[in-house]
């Protein structure tokens, strides 16, 4: 392919070194010089740092950005999705209906993505960033990131629901190759993921798992699963040894509805790939609304290490809550659990002798669980009851973890930027949510 100036363009000067390089901007959408992004992707050889608009309020076949349409870790290709009249471009159906296909460091914003019969979204790239977009009515996976060739990959602000299918089809199916991209990271920020068909809403077999500040709710199965690589499609050389998949999991709301399935969150393995790792929480919300009996965390197969610190536990519907089920575990070496000022319901049961300053009650006071208000009430025994500081399990500490969390999850899909920030002006609260009294705006001010 050729490398040519669109009809419609801007050009930008990048570099004012000898080798200067140009970013050109290409314009998609019915009344531009290319109809579909995959008539752009036909006819130009895109690079590092350009910018592909696809106008909005209108609805495009399904595409694949090639293999030679990847930017660089510096200059990165954008693909941006252009409101119009309010409405964001509609990729709709194929099989794959957003592919990357050996396309590193790709941005791709501002879509809703529907109907693809395998995936919505297939990630087989590395560095590749989903940001600002709805994903939904997905007969199978989500978005499914591909166990061969895929590395790091962040999931923000988007909305993800109506997705999955039986027990092996997700919301999100998370993977990365261990041995092509060692070292890369999955992180989800800022997201709402919920009212999935069937699977979980998350399966990560990611080597690093960073969850923050997203709002989990309406399983088929685990709201959360985060495990080991799958065995059998791993590199040759691949050895349960190579790598240790850790997960960080800060700041969330997960809400467990299903009365059909008793268990919140697994981590360690599925009986098919296991983590051999180690899985830390806090300042998490953990609302079960089933009415059924449920585990809150089920550890499962070869794990290192699990702490909890700074969460709630709470089934606000009755049934009584099992704070870990542990026969499954296969402990690499030996229990290793640890766990500072969680508040747990009174009732529960196995709750870990490790865990230090638990806090039980009937009710965490939150102002109004009807409408999912879970920001504690001026009375509630969360407030300021927070450890300020909490401890790993010494010799198991996951590496480079979040604290305190900075933001605060919202049942909605939030605009980029739009976060609200959690600042406690004194101890900070148990939960996700900091009471309102506690918080500085990211505007600057006390609410």
């Amino acid at each position: 392919m050729l490398r040519r100036l669109p009809i419609v363009l801007s050009v930008v000067l990048v570099s004012c070194l000898p080798g200067l390089a140009l970013a050109a901007t290409w314009q998609v959408g019915p009344t531009r010089s290319y109809a579909t992004p995959t008539a752009l992707f036909n006819a130009v050889s895109l690079q590092p740092g350009d910018v592909v608009e696809v106008d909005g309020n209108a609805t495009y076949p399904s595409f694949s950005v090639p293999q030679d349409a990847g930017g660089t870790a510096a200059n990165p290709l954008l693909i941006r999705g252009i409101r119009v009249g309010g409405q964001r471009p509609h990729i709709a159906g194929g099989t794959n209906t957003v592919q990357f296909e050996l396309s590193d460091h790709v941005v791709l914003e501002g879509f809703e993505i529907t109907g693809g019969s395998s995936r919505c979204v297939f990630v087989h790239a590395h560095d590749i960033t989903v940001r600002d977009s709805v994903i939904h009515a997905c007969p199978n996976h989500g978005i499914l990131s591909s166990d061969l060739d895929s590395g790091s990959f962040t999931l923000e602000y988007s909305e993800v629901f109506d997705a999955g299918s039986a027990t092996t089809r997700h919301a999100l199916y998370i993977q990365s190759d261990e041995v092509a991209h060692p070292g890369s990271v999955f992180r989800m920020q800022h997201n709402y993921i919920h009212d999935s068909n069937g699977g979980n809403l998350l399966k990560s077999r990611h080597e690093r798992s960073e969850v923050y500040y997203n709002w989990f709710e309406g399983a088929a199965y685990h709201e959360l699963e985060l495990i080991g690589p799958d065995e059998e499609t791993q590199d040759p050389l691949w050895t349960p040894d190579l790598v240790r998949e850790d997960a960080d999991v800060v700041g969330n709301v997960i809400v467990h509805s299903n009365p059909a399935f008793n268990a919140v969150i697994r981590v360690g393995g599925d009986g098919s790939g296991e983590s051999r790792g180690r899985a830390r929480f806090v300042n998490n919300t953990i609302l079960v609304t089933s009415g059924q009996d449920v585990t809150v965390f089920r550890i499962f197969d070869g794990i290192q290490a699990v702490e909890a610190h700074n969460n709630v536990l709470y089934a606000s519907a009755g049934g009584t809550l099992r704070v870990e089920r542990t026969v499954e575990a296969s402990w690499i070496n030996g229990r290793q659990v640890g766990g500072s000022n969680n508040w747990v319901q009174s009732g529960a049961t196995y709750l870990p002798a490790e865990w230090s300053g638990t806090i039980q009650g009937s009710d965490p006071g939150f102002a109004n669980i009807a409408a999912f208000d879970l920001t504690p009430s001026a009375a509630s025994a969360l407030v300021d009851a927070g450890d300020p500081a909490p401890q790993p399990i010494p010799g198991y500490a996951v590496p480079s973890t979040l604290f305190p969390p900075l933001w605060q999850p919202v049942r909605g899909q939030l605009a980029p930027g739009a976060a609200t920030s959690r600042a406690a002006s004194g101890t900070i609260d148990i939960g996700a949510i900091e009471r309102a009294g506690d918080l500085i705006f990211a505007n600057g001010f006390e609410s």
